[in-house]
């Protein structure tokens, strides 16, 4: 998902959490911590010999960006589902629970007209209950300077994603696109800071979601280049450098399988501080595995097998590709904890077939729910 450009949604200081968002928040933040307590026993634990469901009813969830062309149309000019309100109907009928937002922007046509301001937040959360969805997360805009304004920026994303019921609030971006170990160090800085402003005050797991580059080899030692950065890698992955040196407490990553997979094709290989070639082919699940409550949500994008393709994969409807999601799910460690959005980059269907992402939707959830392992 290409979504940096999502902008947080500016809400008026004052806002706090009710009851009910309290309770809500403080109870997930306990499931996690017993989780947590379970030890790096439990979750590497190999997967059970049994046949249970690998994702709950209550875990099936979608983020909005796979449906963005029925929200973002106008229910005026077209006989399906269009904006918030007939789309969650839409996804709660097909049997979804949690919803990831791609932002709050909607036709100005649709029901509630600009939901991206603080009434427009009490009335998207108000849909969500309507129709048994609970908000997971948000890609929004996450500060990359810490000042004053931008953290009155993210305080107000946070508070919104407390009206809505979030335990999680994240980015569709990398925490840097940069290859250097300099540039990823500032961003693990900066980005515990803002976790812990995400955990301590508003009760909320602060998160990125990543494409392939970020699984990709830091640039952290051999000869230098003309302006002092270093041109080879010992080896690290960018993103496994950037959960070494973050607190685990207060930053947190989403994994979306697809691309994780797309690293596993593309980048196999670093010069090292030698210059030779270095051969090391990335291993997602044991990403996951090393560290489970790390990664509460994942994108549960599904790929068809393209070698002609320069990423090796295409997007297809979940369930119908060939990434092994039964064994990657059972295998993940920290049962019940994990949360999988369905996505699907390209599921808009354009003018050609305008209800196409919502069918994807069904034929995807179907395949989710059928999930044993």
């Amino acid at each position: 998902m290409q979504d940096n450009d999502v902008k947080p949604l500016k809400l008026a200081k004052g806002l706090g959490l009710n009851r009910r968002q309290f309770m809500a928040a403080s109870t997930g933040m306990a499931a996690a911590a017993a989780i947590a307590g379970m030890g790096a026993t439990s979750a590497s634990a190999a997967p059970g010999t049994g046949n249970g469901v690998l994702v709950p009813p209550g875990k099936r969830g979608i983020i909005l960006y796979t449906v963005r062309d029925a929200i973002s149309r106008d229910p005026g000019t077209s006989p399906y589902a269009s904006g918030f309100k007939a789309v969650f109907e839409e996804l709660g009928r097909i049997g979804y629970k949690q919803i990831e937002f791609a932002g709050f922007s909607q036709h100005a046509n649709a029901p509630g007209g600009n939901v991206n301001n603080a009434a427009g937040a009490q009335l998207l959360r108000t849909w969500l209950d309507d129709n048994g969805l609970e908000a997971e997360g948000n890609h929004g805009t996450i500060p990359s300077t810490i000042t004053e304004a931008t953290l009155a920026a993210f305080d107000a994303a946070c508070e919104v994603a407390n009206i809505l019921g979030m335990q999680h609030i994240g980015t569709g971006s990398d925490p840097t696109s940069s290859a250097y170990k300099a540039d990823w160090d500032a961003a693990a800085a900066r980005w515990d800071v803002l976790g812990e402003r995400a955990r301590v005050k508003h009760g909320l797991k602060l998160y990125t979601h990543n494409h392939d580059v970020a699984y990709s080899f830091l640039l952290d030692s051999g000869p230098l280049d003309a302006q002092g950065r270093p041109t080879r890698s010992s080896g690290v992955r960018r993103l496994e450098y950037f959960l070494a040196n973050t607190n685990p407490d207060n930053v947190y990553l989403e994994m979306d399988i697809y691309w994780a997979h797309v690293a596993q094709y593309k980048h196999t290989s670093y010069t090292a501080p030698d210059g030779s070639t270095v051969t090391s082919v990335f291993n997602p699940l044991g990403v996951v595995q090393a560290q489970p409550i790390r990664f509460p949500l994942f994108h549960a994008k599904d790929g068809a097998s393209r070698p002609d393709l320069p990423n090796g994969y295409d997007f297809v409807p979940f369930g119908t590709g060939v990434i092994d999601y039964k064994a990657f799910l059972s295998r993940t460690g920290a049962k019940g904890y994990h949360n999988p959005m369905y996505e699907q980059d390209n599921a808009p269907g354009g003018t050609a077939n305008p209800n196409q992402s919502l069918e994807y939707a069904a034929i995807s959830y179907a395949n989710l729910a059928k999930l044993r392992g």
